[in-house]
Order: C-alpha cells, then structure tokens, then sequence
C-alpha cells in the first residue's frame, strides 16, 4: 500500500468531531490502538530506571546516582529534585512527588541535551503525523493542584506561553472538573471541555494523534473528546507531563508509561 501514514477520513479538511470511540481508515483499529507500521518510527518508555534532575543525570557513569537514572528523561521544575521521582509501591509505575511548598512543580519531559536521546534527537513535527501517547493516575486528592500532558514548545503549564502545542490540562485554580483540551496555533489558544471528569485515584489514558492533514485528534480512555482545525505546519514539539502544587502539601502523579511515532520519512 506504500507510505501511506495516517489518512484523514474526509480530504483535506479536518474530520468533524463526533464524542466517543473513533476509527481511521488506515492506521487505527476501531478503539485507536496504533497498529506497528513499518513506515513508522516508535519510541516507548516504561520508566525502567528512576528519572534525575539533568545536574545528577550528568555525573560521571562511577557516581552511583547517575548509574541509577535513566539517561531518556529528566526532572524540571520549581523545587524539583531528583528524589522526586521513584518507584509505585502498589502500581507498576513510576511516581513524580512534588515538594510542599506552594507552586512547587515536578516536570517529567526528555533529555533536552544535544545527542543524548532519540526522544528529543528525532523531531515530533506537526508535519510528520505524530501520535503521543500517556497513561497516568491522578493523586489520592484533586484539590489545589494544576495537572498537564501532551505536546508543547515549552515546559510550562501557562496557555498562553506557547504559540503551538496540543495537551490535556486540569488546574483547580480555574475551577476546572473536567480535563481541558488545549489547543495553540500560531498563537490562537482554544481551551475547551473534553467532558471527561477528573476524580481523584483514577488512571487515565492519554492520545494525541496528528493526521496528514495535521488536525490533531484527542483521546481519552479510548474516546475521541476533540478534534482541531489544522495545526500550524513544520513545528517541532516535545512531549511533557506536569504536576504542580497550588498550595500546600506535596502531590503524587503516577505515570505507567508515555509512547510516541511518527513517520519515518520527511
């Protein structure tokens, strides 16, 4: 069939959105699980080994600490340490704990040193019918915290700050009960309902698909929740996930896992 990649189902327009399980004609089964092309280039990580702050993740390979962390991710964020990351004691999982102060932050996201890992060397264009994927569970408690995942230019969770990104944001500060598709192109921000409430000790299952024609699809637990009008062309993105503190008390996000393709070619 060739290089075929992701079709949109109707031309060059974005397909219209209809809530609830979605299917592509080519790529996707009927409930979006991505079938393995071999037009297609996939990075999956399941957090093997603890994620650092880049400082601890540069020490010599004698030091015991870097030995222990992987070398694909790193920690950013107000406060955030390399402690703040471990091992699920119920979950095969990794957790990210920020610290107790307000506004303290935990920002999972790859390596962005030059070379040191095909998650930032390998470009996520918008071109390039890219497919992000996370799952994670929220903390034990959803009051006074800010929650975000996706695609973005930057690592923060301020909508206004990126031009272009695609992500799932939640922020109790802005009296949010539902994840919030969000949405920037060439700086216009869409901000939007997904109708999927968010309770608290509850795993999450995260896609954003990028199609041909590169209106990105938003899926939650398997359903499409949104679908936007094309996304602007030829811009490199990198996938975060966020949690931050918005008062006190330190907050737990578990993460199972993040994926993500793109095709091979361009």
């Amino acid at each position: 069939m060739g290089n075929q990649g992701l079709k949109s189902s109707v031309g060059v327009a974005c397909p219209p959105f209809t809530r609830g399980p979605y299917s592509w004609d080519q790529d996707l089964t009927i409930d979006a699980h991505f079938q393995r092309s071999p037009n297609r280039y996939y990075l999956e990580e399941f957090f093997k080994q603890r994620v650092g702050i880049n400082g601890d993740i540069d020490q010599v390979y004698t030091i015991e600490v870097a030995r222990s962390l992987t070398k694909d991710f790193e920690l950013l964020g107000t406060n955030a340490v390399t402690a703040c990351s471990g091992f699920s004691a119920t979950d095969a999982a990794m957790t990210l704990t920020t610290t107790a102060a307000d506004d303290d932050q935990v920002i999972l996201l790859p390596h962005l040193d030059t070379d040191q890992t095909a998650w930032t060397g390998i470009k996520w264009g918008t071109e390039n019918q890219t497919i992000w994927e996370a799952t994670i569970k929220t903390p034990a408690a959803i009051t006074t915290l800010l929650l975000w995942a996706g695609l973005k230019l930057t690592n923060t969770p301020v909508i206004a700050t990126d031009d272009d990104q695609v992500m799932f944001r939640f922020s109790t500060d802005d009296s949010n009960t539902t994840w919030r598709v969000i949405t920037s192109i060439a700086g216009t921000d869409v901000n939007t309902s997904s109708g999927i409430a968010v309770a608290a000790a509850t795993i999450y299952r995260f896609r954003i698909v990028i199609d041909s024609n590169r209106c990105a699809q938003f899926f939650i637990n398997e359903a499409l929740v949104y679908t936007s009008t094309p996304l602007t062309n030829d811009v490199d993105l990198i996938p975060y996930i966020g949690i931050q503190n918005l008062g006190a008390g330190a907050r737990i996000l578990t993460v199972f896992y993040e994926k993500i393709s793109r095709t091979l070619f361009e």
